[in-house]
């Protein structure tokens, strides 16, 4: 099923605004949105969670100020597919070339941006807002967050009076690379950070991790600059804030695996004239649950192709539903195994337990040993001192668990215990006394991508693979 053409969806929100009693003459009263994007920032990695290193003051401001989450997803571990889920309110296998990464996000897809254009809002964003990607062949002539601004300063400026706004404010903090040792000499501690046990603990990895909460406090700065701004005309307490990153950090085992480090989110989200500050919920938040919750705010009926569910009943403390799972999935992320092939994936993660099923477990989940077309060895992690260490796995025995974990070929089955494996490193997929568990979890997946139009779920389906990738490749060496 493919999404509504965006020309129908932008016809009917007059009907929408009628329906919901929203008239030209109360248009000032509708909240405006900031949607402050972080890029491969995850949690639990800001004070507010308890993280001990990293200084996040104005996401545990917005945290006290609002509603802190703590069981948040992304749709997809991948920078273009997440994005994409969350323009879109759609689980990214309904997006056709936009479940991979370096794709493109077809116009027959509607974005909340474009709907709450239609119905009055000013919108735009800044830095990185849907991708990467490429406009060529989508029908699109502006990325689909929007107009692009220099900054949020040049945007606010341009809001016409009495106008309610939506911004996408898309940091590229905290994505590699960092300026090696830049955490270290800002103060940061490295015998006080927490080495996920996942990852070798060394002082590089430790010195990596700094660098990288070094990045997501120039974030957190860059997200408090924005709220002085909006605070000194009076236009942050009806404004839903919105604090969050796109997918898992960039370290081995995160980013690109559907693994709670790569798809685990931080969320905070601030609006003083509907949200009681201090609140916490450990309710389950998908991605694709932001566009219809920013519609449903304003005032706006969300599109019936939109798979994700508002949670702005959480919002103002009036829920009943219970939310209690999340289903994340990934194809191809960078184009790293020979015949430009993805790894595909589908997960039901619970408050117990996290179900992976890997379609092609002959495939390296991390890229093949050799560098195809991008990035390198083991492509689908980013470079950085992290993964060289891990990389020395090969070749070292102390090293060869955390090699395995990140790189190894993986089962067609994975399941974990999250509650005593939080970490998700022992897979009981083959345990007879947990059969029953798998077989449920499983169904529940099946049925998920049933309901949903998965192609996946009518058997082998490998469309993923043959749409075409837009990022750079590296230059080949020149022979002598």
């Amino acid at each position: 099923m493919k999404g509504i053409h965006v020309k129908w969806c932008l016809a009917i929100v007059p009907f929408f605004l009628m329906a919901s009693g929203v008239v030209a003459a109360s248009v000032d009263q509708r909240p405006n949105i900031l949607f402050a994007l972080a890029d491969d920032w995850a949690w639990p990695h800001a004070g507010v969670y308890g993280d001990k290193v990293v200084h996040t003051p104005t996401f545990d401001r917005v945290a006290a100020e609002g509603i802190l989450f703590s069981h948040v997803f992304c749709v997809a571990p991948s920078c273009t597919p997440s994005r994409a889920a969350i323009l879109t309110g759609q689980a990214s296998h309904r997006l056709e070339e936009s479940g991979n990464l370096w794709s493109i996000l077809r116009q027959t897809y509607a974005c909340y941006p474009d709907l709450l254009e239609a119905a009055g809002y000013h919108i735009g964003f800044t830095r990185k807002g849907w991708g990467p990607g490429s406009l060529e062949g989508s029908g699109r002539t502006r990325n689909p967050a929007g107009p692009s601004f220099r900054d949020f300063k040049t945007f606010l400026a341009s809001v016409p009076p009495g106008k309610p706004f939506c911004f996408w404010f898309g940091s590229r903090d905290p994505h590699r690379p960092y300026v090696q040792g830049s955490g270290g000499k800002s103060g940061m501690q490295l015998g006080e950070v927490f080495v996920p046990p996942y990852l070798p603990d060394r002082p590089e990895v430790r010195s990596d991790i700094c660098d990288y909460y070094f990045a997501v406090q120039r974030y957190d700065r860059e997200v408090g600059a924005i709220l002085e701004q909006m605070d000194a005309v009076g236009k942050l307490d009806n404004t839903i804030v919105v604090m969050t990153g796109d997918n898992g950090w960039p370290f081995p085992r995160g980013k690109a695996n559907l693994y709670d480090a790569g798809t685990r989110q931080p969320l905070a989200v601030r609006w003083k004239a509907r949200v009681k500050p201090g609140r916490r919920s450990d309710a389950f938040i998908s991605f694709q649950n932001f566009a219809p919750t920013f519609l449903e705010a304003a005032g706006l009926k969300p599109p019936p192709a939109m798979t994700g569910q508002s949670f702005l009943d959480l919002l103002s403390g009036e829920s009943t539903v219970a939310r209690d799972r999340v289903f994340v999935e990934r194809e191809r992320h960078a184009n790293v195994r020979q015949g430009n092939l993805g790894y595909p994936c589908r997960a039901i993660r619970t408050r117990e337990f996290l179900y992976i099923r890997n379609f092609h477990p002959e495939r390296w989940p991390a890229g093949d040993p050799q560098l195809w077309k991008a990035v390198g060895p083991f492509g689908d992690i980013d470079g950085g001192p992290s993964k060289d260490i891990v990389l020395k796995g090969r070749e070292e025995k102390e090293l060869s668990r955390y090699f395995q974990l990140a790189c190894g070929k993986r089962p067609a089955e994975e399941l974990y215990d999250v509650r005593n494996d939080p970490y998700e490193l022992t897979n009981l997929a083959a345990r007879p006394e947990y059969a029953q568990t798998k077989s449920k979890l499983r169904a529940e997946l099946d049925e998920w991508m049933r309901q949903t139009n998965d192609p996946r779920a009518a058997g082998e389906d490998d469309r993923w693979d043959r749409y075409p990738y837009f990022g750079t490749e590296p230059k080949k060496p020149e022979s002598k």
